[in-house]
């Protein structure tokens, strides 16, 4: 390993001077991350056509305008380095700490989010780029890998270029605006958009062409003279020009149908940055009085910001001195900090505040940021609040909680997997079963045939649809045992009745509760019967087949107990009891003539009705004699 020379450091910093200051940071710890990183990367390309060192010092350079702290520089020459399992998180948090091996993590999972296989809605990868971290500095380098990348799309394929500017239109420009971080936002969406809507693009350039010829180019004038109508009045007013990006006109005409740029409100604007809040609305209430303002175009979002907490007062102005009378031009009013947080957003403030680290005030930024989001949404939690998302070798994104398991992760994968897992290396490390995966890992599962699941894995697995696909497999395999055994049970319960036991197909399963069964359905209730879920003399009210049966067993107590149903319309019990009652076999005294009876209290409760002269009804104890007659 040899060390960076004093040059090669000096040429790094040199990409993140601004206005010829170069920032201070730990020139030691960024020599060794710079000698890391070429020693790791050597002359290896990345798909942007250049070294990946050269694509991570470009990213650094689009960094440049946050002030990026030393972790963030050590993350953007560090970014690449989990690429193809050379080295590991914990080789990485061993050579810079917790917090660089965490931004590395997280970027590098990120740099895996696109739409092409994706497992969920493009809002929902919206919302996980923002919510995989609580920290805003790994979307922050996102972007900015993102925007190095476009600058050098010349050297990428066509296929992979359009792919990749797809997803820049749809996830991370969205994401840059949800940030409020719009210099990075509009740098992306004009890269991207020529290369997807290449016809729209040349459409639109040519009315923008047609309509300067038409106008002229008065923005520079027209801001010229407003400076000098707010300065003979004693104010410092900044006043900046610009024409809508091309992508926002392209937007903004889709979402109003109307196809010229003629009708669009905000195709020129000019923005007055003051000092305080107060002047902006000073300033308001002049150019109010110095052009015509458009009714309903007025809109405060200095008292009521954007979620994303952008600030400014915008008003449309026609009329206004040094441009055309007809010519509509939007006027942003902000003040210098809100001017920085509309270009930076939540990374606006990165240095240190008095008695706060920019650790806490970024964290706070993004939850309050998060928070506002989720207001928007409509929604209390955030979506991903409890969940992990880690990389399988291809690169593909899975969604786990919180705490999953490498055994979780390859059930979610495919249950195959699952049942077939034999090991897990995460980050090229082999790790025990029971390890609690993190945001970014790469995890690699190691199969086994024939596969040879075991019970013990239901304590480690933490997912529900996992342990359910686990049990689903265990039982399948324990199932000739299953139906075996309730076949046995069945056929038991069968002889007891004197019926046939089941054929080979089962035939008096057929119908159950009205509906056919296939083969498999049928063995499906034996199973059930062999695993004590059901009880086979169930069957009996069930099965078409036994119907016949059931009917019988009913009727056979019926004809038992009919001579146990009360007889209170033919008998009177004297003492007024109401129990149930029968004849007596012995002397059959319901059949005429109707001589005197008595009768007897059996065991069961039940009232024998005897002639009195009977035998039977002599032998009786006279204690369980009770007075009965017939009724007149």
């Amino acid at each position: 390993m040899t060390l960076v020379t004093t040059a090669e450091l000096t040429a790094v910093l040199s990409r993140l001077a601004i206005d010829g200051e170069v920032p201070k940071l730990d020139e030691r710890r960024l020599t060794q991350a710079l000698t890391f990183a070429r020693d790791l990367y050597g002359q290896r390309m990345h798909h942007s056509g250049v070294r990946i060192l050269d694509h991570a010092l470009e990213t650094l350079e689009v960094l440049a305008p946050f002030h990026p702290d030393a972790e963030a520089v050590i993350a953007v020459l560090l970014h690449h380095a989990l690429d193809g399992g050379v080295i590991s998180l914990t080789q990485l948090q061993q050579e810079f700490g917790p917090a660089v091996c965490s931004l590395v993590s997280n970027v590098h999972l990120l740099s895996h989010v696109t739409l092409s296989a994706r497992r969920s809605h493009i809002e929902d990868l919206r919302i996980m780029l923002l919510s995989v971290s609580d920290d805003v500095r790994t979307v922050l380098i996102t972007l900015c890998d993102r925007t190095a990348i476009l600058r050098m799309l010349d050297a990428i394929p066509e296929e992979d270029r359009r792919a990749m500017c797809n997803d820049v239109l749809q996830l991370f420009a969205p994401v840059a605006a949800r940030l409020g971080i719009y210099s990075l936002k509009h740098e992306l969406e004009n890269r991207a958009f020529p290369v997807i809507h290449p016809l729209d693009a040349e459409r639109i350039e040519e009315q923008i062409r047609q309509f300067d010829s038409e106008k002229g180019h008065f923005l520079p004038a027209a801001a010229r003279e407003l400076e000098g109508f707010f300065a003979a009045r004693g104010m410092n007013v900044e006043i900046e020009w610009r024409k809508k990006q091309i992508y926002s006109i392209f937007h903004k005409m889709q979402e109003k149908a109307i196809s010229h740029i003629r009708d669009l409100f905000d195709l020129y604007a000019l923005r007055a940055i003051v000092e305080n809040e107060a002047e902006c609305y000073q300033v308001l209430g002049l150019l109010h009085q110095l052009g015509r303002p458009v009714a309903h175009r007025f809109k405060d979002y200095i008292a009521f910001p954007k979620p994303n907490g952008y600030q400014s007062l915008h008003t449309t102005i026609i009329q206004l001195p040094g441009a055309p009378p007809d010519a509509f031009v939007e006027v942003q009013i902000r003040t210098q900090a809100m001017h920085r947080e509309s270009q930076y957003g939540v990374a606006a403030h990165w240095a240190y505040k008095e008695g706060v680290t920019a650790e806490a005030v970024r964290h706070a930024q993004l939850k309050k940021m998060l928070l506002s989001q989720e207001s928007v949404a409509g929604t209390t939690v955030p979506p991903y609040a409890d969940h992990i998302f880690v990389l399988t070798p291809k690169g593909e994104i899975v969604e786990l909680p919180e705490g999953a398991t490498p055994l979780d992760f390859a059930f979610t994968v495919h249950t195959d997997l699952g049942i077939s897992f034999s090991s897990a290396r995460v980050n090229g490390s082999i790790v025990p079963l029971s390890y609690n995966l993190e945001n970014g890992d790469v995890v690699e599962i190691q199969k086994q045939n024939p596969p040879r699941p075991s019970t013990r894995w239901m304590q480690l697995l933490k997912m529900a649809s996992s342990r359910a696909k686990l049990k689903r497999y265990l039982a399948a395999q324990d199932r000739p045992r299953f139906i075996d055994q309730g076949r046995q049970l069945l056929n038991e319960e069968l002889r007891k009745h004197r019926l046939s036991p089941l054929d080979t197909d089962l035939t008096i399963l057929k119908v159950c509760n009205g509906e056919k069964l296939s083969m498999q359905q049928r063995e499906d209730l034996l199973m059930k019967v062999g695993q004590g879920a059901e009880k086979p003399s169930s069957f009996f009210r069930r099965l078409e087949a036994l119907r016949g049966v059931v009917t019988m067993e009913e009727q056979q107590p019926k004809k038992r107990t009919s001579r146990l149903q009360r007889k209170d319309n033919e008998i009177l019990v004297e003492e007024g009891m109401s129990m149930p009652m029968c004849y007596a076999k012995c002397c059959s005294p319901e059949n005429e003539p109707r001589t005197k009876i008595g009768g007897v209290i059996n065991r069961m409760g039940t009232i024998m009705v005897h002639r009195e002269r009977c035998g039977m009804y002599k032998q009786s104890n006279p204690e369980r004699r009770v007075g009965v007659r017939w009724r007149m």
